[in-house]
């Protein structure tokens, strides 16, 4: 079986583990190279000698997405070492679970910082190595707090909703490229976040990240005249359009 991204470049924020690890093993099996990144190198080891163990290649570039010089070193990494990049996936992502008058603001800045201004940053920086690809396209992982709200998670969904934002005006100021900007809206995924933010949900009605990782494939893989601009994804447990 021919593989669906043969040699395409493409780069994971928050691979070390849950969704984002689960993205960068899709895309090394339909033979992607995958840039794998995340704060802690040597989590994201396993991932990346997973990827190399199946006989895909896999780049290990370890980056602070709260500072912006690592992002900024980050892509110039990407850039000395492959020369361009064809697919951005802004996956990583923190929370915090707290009432609006017991959120820090050091708590609302971090979800600020890693969830809405790193792929901006990244979306920046990456588009002059974008432009180079005849196939580009920049995935953001968003969520359902994207779209509406919940208790408990201000900080979160503000942050998720500036997400939203960008990736709509970025998607319009690129209409005319071939850079191809998709947001994905999740519910409940089984990873460490999601049973921290919402231990609530059991456990079995949790969304896999590989269901997630599928639509990805999917949405790289379909470049006719059909574009899914944004995927609303929930649970087969929850209420239908996000009600």
């Amino acid at each position: 079986m021919s593989k669906k991204l043969n040699k395409r470049i493409a780069l994971v924020t928050g691979a070390s583990r849950g969704l984002g690890k689960a993205i960068s093993l899709a895309l090394a099996n339909e033979d992607a190279t995958v840039i794998v990144t995340a704060t802690d190198k040597t989590r994201l080891k396993p991932v990346a000698d997973k990827i190399k163990k199946s006989g895909g290649n896999a780049e290990i570039i370890p980056a602070d997405l709260t500072k912006e010089n690592d992002i900024i070193s980050l892509i110039e990494q990407t850039k000395n070492t492959f020369g361009k990049l064809d697919i951005l996936i802004n996956n990583a992502g923190v929370t915090q679970s707290s009432k609006i008058e017991d959120t820090p603001t050091e708590k609302w800045d971090l979800c600020m910082a890693v969830n809405a201004r790193a792929p901006f940053i990244l979306c920046r920086q990456a588009l002059p190595l974008l432009y180079k690809s005849d196939q580009a396209a920049v995935i953001n992982i968003a969520s359902v707090v994207g779209i509406k709200g919940y208790p408990l998670q201000s900080a979160y969904t503000a942050s998720k909703h500036a997400l939203r934002g960008m990736t709509m005006s970025l998607a319009e100021e690129l209409k005319k490229t071939r850079i191809r900007v998709h947001l994905l809206c999740p519910g409940g995924i089984d990873t460490d976040l999601v049973t921290q933010v919402r231990p609530d949900i059991k456990k079995d009605e949790l969304m896999k990240p590989e269901e997630i990782a599928e639509l990805v494939i999917y949405l790289l893989t379909h470049r006719g005249n059909a574009v899914l601009d944004e995927l609303r994804i929930r649970r087969a447990a929850s209420n239908p359009w996000f009600d």
